[in-house]
């Protein structure tokens, strides 16, 4: 990956010196080898800190809603998870293309510096490092979607088996056994918003559940609230998750956040679809729940 970091490396120095954008999204690399973190370079010396290697697992795109009332330019990379966060945000209105020079990476894969950052705590028994993260073994969509110029080899899909195999396992459950499961991986919750803050399909100016007045869910990690908050959060990302993953890799205590979302993107590309979200930008598209016309069929009510 060293050519693909030196290549982006020019483009940013080039695109800096230019003045075509004003900031540069990439990665830097921190003090241990699995530490690698987002960097914003704005000149062409702090652009010789960026870097792509197996750990540049973080979605970018969702950096983009700190200057979305901002006028810069901005220079960024994407993987193909990344890209789709792109196509979020530009259908969502937050962002406009004109302001983008998007950068993309035909991604091989990468590896989860969460659990080699476990695994070099001193806490806990060490695990074997595993190939791809976690997210990368069911990603659809390697290669970027949208970009001005691309780097790298095309990559084949990674999935691993059906896509949808546990969702399906949970579908097979008795309702009883249903709410039991989620009851149980949603008591773990410790209501951190992590998932929330990492997730570039969350870009509301105000959540629903920092509103105090009135207040939706108690302050509290019971149960019902936590109930409350995920199955709200999830229904909100219906037609709009991009399945970048990065809310489940987060979360500290392991909650199987992306089977709620893949129940539902499965269930949104069956009644709406076929739909894919974030598969590609036509302006002035949005997902299927976001359209309302006076004559839909209600025969549901």
């Amino acid at each position: 990956m060293k050519d693909i970091s030196n290549k982006i490396k020019e483009i940013a120095k080039k695109l800096l010196e230019n003045g075509q954008v004003d900031i540069f999204m990439a990665w830097e690399k921190g003090e241990y080898p699995f530490q690698t973190k987002p960097f914003f370079a704005r000149n062409t010396e702090e652009a010789d800190k960026i870097i792509f290697d197996e750990y540049s697992i973080h979605n970018l795109s969702n950096s983009l809603l700190k200057f979305r009332d901002r006028p810069e330019k901005i220079g960024i990379v994407v993987k193909g998870c990344d890209s789709r966060g792109i196509v979020r945000l530009l259908e969502d209105n937050q962002f406009q293309r004109e302001r983008l020079y998007i950068v993309g990476v035909n991604c091989p894969g990468m590896k989860d510096p969460l659990k080699a950052m476990k695994n070099n705590s001193g806490f806990g028994k060490k695990t074997e490092e595993e190939d791809l993260a976690d997210k990368c073994r069911n990603c659809m969509q390697p290669n970027p979607v949208i970009y001005d110029e691309i780097l790298g080899d095309i990559q084949e899909a990674h999935l691993e088996g059906d896509r949808f195999a546990r969702v399906k396992e949970i579908e097979n459950m008795s309702p009883d056994e249903r709410y039991s499961f989620f009851e149980e991986s949603l008591s773990k919750c410790i209501r951190c918003y992590a998932c929330r803050q990492v997730c570039v399909a969350c870009n509301c100016r105000t959540c629903i559940f920092d509103e105090t007045k009135p207040q939706w869910v108690g302050r509290e990690s019971s149960s019902s609230d936590n109930m409350m908050y995920h199955l709200v959060r999830a229904s909100h990302m219906a037609g709009r998750c991009v399945e970048c993953g990065e809310c489940e890799r987060v979360c500290p205590v392991n909650i199987p956040l992306m089977l709620i979302n893949r129940k539902l993107i499965k269930d949104v590309d069956q009644f709406f679809g076929p739909y894919e979200a974030g598969m590609e930008y036509i302006e002035g598209a949005i997902p299927p729940l976001s359209v309302y016309r006076e004559n839909d069929p209600d025969d549901f009510i």
